[in-house]
C-alpha cells in the first residue's frame, strides 16, 4: 500500500499549501472589489481556487488517510491528536469557504479579521500535524 501513503502525503501537501494561499487569495479579492468603485464584479479566482483545488485535496487527504487507518489498524493516543490537529484544518477549509461566499455577496465587514484568524488556525492545525506525524516514531502508544 505505498501508493495510497503517496496518495495522503501529495494529497496533503496540496491542501496544506491551499489553506495558506487561500487567505492571500482572499486579501487580494477583497482589495481589488474595495478598489474597483462602480465595476464591481466577482473576482472568480478565490471561488475557483477552493472548489477545484482545496476541497478535492482535502477530500483526498482524508478518505486516504481513513483508508490507512483502516487498512493498517493504526491506534494510539498520537492518532486522536493528530485528528483533532486535521479538525483544525478542516474548521479552517470552512471558514475560508465561508469567507469567499462573504466576499461574492459583497459583504466586506470583518472579512480582513477573519481572513487572519483562518489563517492562524489553519497554520496550528499544519504544525501540529506535522509534529504528530514527525514524533509518531518515537513510539506512541
Amino acid at each position: 500500500m505505498p501508493w495510497l501513503k503517496v496518495l495522503h502525503i501529495a494529497a496533503l501537501v496540496i491542501w496544506c499549501g491551499a489553506l495558506l494561499y487561500l487567505p492571500a487569495l482572499l486579501n487580494h479579492a477583497l482589495q481589488l472589489r474595495k478598489d474597483a468603485g462602480f465595476a464591481q464584479g466577482t473576482p472568480p479566482m478565490p471561488r475557483f481556487f477552493y472548489n477545484s483545488i482545496a476541497t478535492p485535496a482535502a477530500l483526498a487527504a482524508i478518505a486516504s488517510g481513513t483508508l490507512l487507518f483502516l487498512l493498517h489498524g493504526l491506534l494510539g493516543g498520537w492518532l486522536i491528536l493528530k485528528l483533532g490537529a486535521v479538525v483544525l484544518m478542516v474548521v479552517a477549509h470552512g471558514c475560508l469557504g465561508w469567507l469567499v461566499l462573504r466576499l461574492e455577496m459583497g459583504i466586506y465587514r470583518g472579512v480582513k479579521t477573519a481572513t487572519l484568524l483562518a489563517f492562524l488556525l489553519a497554520v496550528a492545525g499544519i504544525l501540529s500535524v506535522l509534529g504528530l506525524v514527525l514524533a509518531k516514531p518515537l513510539d506512541w502508544s
